[in-house]
C-alpha cells in the first residue's frame, strides 16, 4: 500500500487524466454534440468538419479518461457520454471560463449578445409558459437530436427547414427557439429569420442540455404530437377571437 503523501498524488493524477482528455477544443466540442444524442465517428466528423481518423482519436482520448461508451452496430460504432455528469462538467468549465478569461467574456459579450438585443428567456420562464400554452417552444436542432430527447410540448423545425414550414407555428404566440447551448447559433438564426418574417421570437438562454441537467422535464420521441398541439392551440385562438368579435 502507497505512504499517505504518495497516495494523494497518485489520486490528483487520476483527476488529471480528466483534465487533459478535456483539454482540447474539438473534444469540449464533442462532448455538447454528444450531450444531444449518440453519434457515430462519421456523423461526428461531418458535424466538426474533422477527418474520421481526427475524431477517433479525440474520441479515444475521452474513452480512455472514460467519459465516452461506445456501443457496436452493424457497421458502425456510436458513442455516447458516459452519464450527466461528464456534461455537467463541461459546461461548468464554460461558465468559469466566462467569469475569469477577459477574451472569453469579450468573445460572449460581443460577438454573441450582440447579435439578439432582446433578452434571453430563462428555462424557468419557458417552463411556465410552455405549461400554460402562451408560447410556442421551437426545437431548431436536427430531428434526431430531437427524437433522443426535448422539452415537453416543443415542436420540431430544423433550422434548414424554418423558411418552408413557418406557417406550421401559429402566429398569435410568441416563439421561443432553443438548439445546442447558448454557443449554438441555430437559435440565433432561427430568431433573426421569425422576426424577419413579423412573427414574435426570442431564444432561450442556454440549450437542451443545460435544460436537462437543470432536472427539468424532458420526453423522446415523435413530435408528431407536438405539433397537432400547437397547431390545435392556434386554431382555438383564432375561434376564441372569432367568438368575441361576434
Amino acid at each position: 500500500m502507497p505512504a499517505r503523501d504518495e497516495a494523494v498524488q497518485l489520486l490528483y493524477i487520476e483527476v488529471s487524466r480528466i483534465a487533459k482528455a478535456l483539454s482540447s477544443p474539438s473534444r469540449l466540442q464533442l462532448v455538447q454534440i454528444l450531450a444531444q444524442s449518440e453519434r457515430t465517428v462519421e456523423a461526428l466528423g461531418r458535424e466538426l468538419g474533422l477527418s474520421t481518423a481526427n475524431v477517433s482519436h479525440h474520441l479515444q482520448a475521452l474513452r480512455e479518461a472514460r467519459l465516452v461508451e461506445a456501443r457496436k452496430e452493424g457497421l458502425y460504432v456510436y458513442y455516447r457520454l458516459a452519464g450527466p455528469d461528464v456534461f455537467a462538467l463541461a459546461n461548468q468549465l464554460r461558465q468559469v471560463g466566462e467569469r475569469r478569461l477577459a477574451e472569453m467574456d469579450r468573445l460572449v459579450k460581443g460577438y454573441f449578445r450582440s447579435r439578439d438585443a432582446m433578452e434571453a428567456v430563462p428555462r424557468d420562464e419557458l417552463l411556465r409558459r410552455a405549461r400554460e400554452g402562451t408560447a410556442i417552444v421551437l426545437d431548431v436542432r436536427p430531428e434526431e437530436e430531437y427524437l433522443a430527447g426535448h422539452i415537453p410540448g416543443a415542436v420540431s423545425v430544423p433550422l434548414d427547414q424554418l423558411a418552408t414550414r413557418l406557417e406550421e407555428l401559429p402566429r398569435e404566440k410568441e416563439v421561443v427557439a432553443y438548439c445546442r447551448g447558448p454557443y449554438c447559433f441555430m437559435a440565433f438564426e432561427a430568431v433573426r429569420l421569425l422576426r424577419a418574417r413579423g412573427r414574435e421570437a426570442r431564444r432561450l438562454e442556454d440549450g437542451f442540455p443545460e435544460w436537462k441537467s437543470a432536472g427539468l422535464p424532458v420526453v423522446a420521441g415523435s413530435g408528431t404530437d407536438d405539433r397537432k398541439r400547437a397547431k390545435s392551440k392556434g386554431v382555438a385562438s383564432k375561434r376564441t377571437r372569432a367568438k368575441r368579435v361576434r
